[in-house]
């Protein structure tokens, strides 16, 4: 079967899925809801931060996101069929993937924007300018869909939601922010920490914006080439 009809035929599991649609929604409320509250009570260290802090949350439901509609296939069967239909492993992950990385790219770049435009609102005289602002509001929507993306393919090796959410979110809030701290400059490199660079005004580390995306872009092309190695080697 060609790529496009096995593209869309995973777009309509996606559609059709009414925690997908919540976990959308999620993204753009959270990031929306706590960057506002953060740029109403903010300094002026680091304006742009304050902008999007709210995206620490919101990557949780973009998180959310990419575990579910993988590991959905895992449940009742629903693999067996889609290899049925589509006995070309790679090219149906390959699609899966792909059916993740559109919307959670376009709500991504959606919640960057608004995020960008409410921030702005409330620091007023002390928002960033608009190109840093710019700048901020796509490196947000690339995060976002990288992290989905990142855990689209933990969920195709562990085969499981719940056993990928234990992970990941323990990772996020536990890992990246109390044992980063204590690390140095090896926690920038961690997947979440590495693309929020991008929403910074200023940094430090050896990363900026866009070499701090492309290292979380590397962590999620990691997950994924195990998730489809995972995916081809193992029974359905």
């Amino acid at each position: 079967m060609p790529f496009a009809p096995v593209l869309h035929a995973e777009w309509i599991k996606i559609r059709t899925l009414r925690s997908l649609w919540g976990a959308l929604a999620a993204i753009l409320a959270c990031t929306t809801a706590f960057s506002a509250l953060a740029a109403a009570d903010a300094d002026d260290s680091d304006p742009l931060f304050s902008v999007f802090f709210g995206i620490s949350f919101g990557q949780v439901a973009a998180i959310a996101f990419g575990t579910t509609a993988v590991s959905s296939e895992f449940r009742g069967g629903a693999l067996r069929l889609t290899l049925a239909a589509v006995p070309d492993r790679g090219r149906w992950f390959a699609a899966k993937a792909t059916a993740v990385a559109l919307p959670a790219l376009a709500v991504g770049l959606l919640t960057g924007f608004v995020t960008l435009l409410v921030g702005r609102s409330a620091l007023g005289a002390s928002a960033p300018g608009w190109a840093e602002g710019v700048r901020g509001a796509v490196g947000c929507g690339l995060h976002l869909m990288l992290m989905a993306l990142f855990a689209a393919g933990l969920a195709a090796v562990l085969r499981s939601g719940v056993a990928t959410l234990a992970v990941l979110i323990p990772f996020l809030l536990i890992v990246s922010f109390v044992v980063g701290d204590l690390s140095g400059g090896v926690a920038d490199f961690l997947p979440d920490r590495a693309g929020q660079v991008a929403l910074h005004s200023t940094w430090d580390g050896a990363l900026g914006p866009w070499s701090g995306l492309a290292v979380t872009a590397l962590w999620a092309s990691a997950a994924l080439v195990a998730g489809g190695w995972s995916v081809r080697r193992r029974d359905a």
